[in-house]
């Protein structure tokens, strides 16, 4: 199902982490659909010094995470604008169809963290955002790895499928 790039992304993702004074900082998804991706810029001279993500979700939307960090970095902001969802999928040798919208989820990350780097720029400050997510089954009473997508028994700590460790309650 996976590409041998998808899955190097996903098992050995690069450029994971926050950065606690990022210049700009993206977020998107959904936590009832179980892909929320944030993307951490720092800029120096107009140019991507540092990036680095927190995903949340299934192998795919890792994989473009960790893609699109690594397609970005060094790059103008100019340049990183012009960076799409088309572009991120084409350097992971695609996806599955069901999974292009992982994509989209990435490009629009990086675009919402360049807005929030020129806001502040400009002077221009938002709230931070405040979010409470309850356990909730979005694929009706059952539960699924958040990492491949693989329905799994409630509470349970390790994914046999993909072979991820499931430290937190899915």
């Amino acid at each position: 199902m996976y590409n041998q790039t998808v899955m190097d992304h996903f098992r050995n993702p690069r450029n994971v982490g926050v950065i606690e004074d990022a210049d700009g900082v993206g977020e998107v998804g959904n936590p009832l659909c179980g892909d929320i991706m944030t993307i951490y810029l720092k800029v120096e001279e107009g140019r991507i010094r540092d990036i680095k993500f927190q995903t949340f979700g299934c192998g795919s939307a890792i994989a473009v995470s960790s893609m699109l960090t690594e397609i970005a970095i060094g790059k103008t902001i100019e340049e990183a604008r012009a960076i799409t969802n088309k572009d991120v999928a084409q350097a992971l040798e695609g996806l599955p169809k069901n999974k292009l919208h992982c994509s989209n989820l990435g490009a629009d990350a990086l675009q919402l963290a360049i807005k929030d780097y020129e806001d502040r720029l400009a002077g221009v400050s938002r709230p931070e955002i405040k979010r409470k997510e309850d356990h909730e089954h979005s694929h009706g009473d059952k539960c699924y790895c958040p990492y491949c997508d693989v329905e799994i028994i409630e509470g349970a700590t390790f994914c046999d499928a993909c072979q991820s460790s499931l430290e937190e309650e899915h």
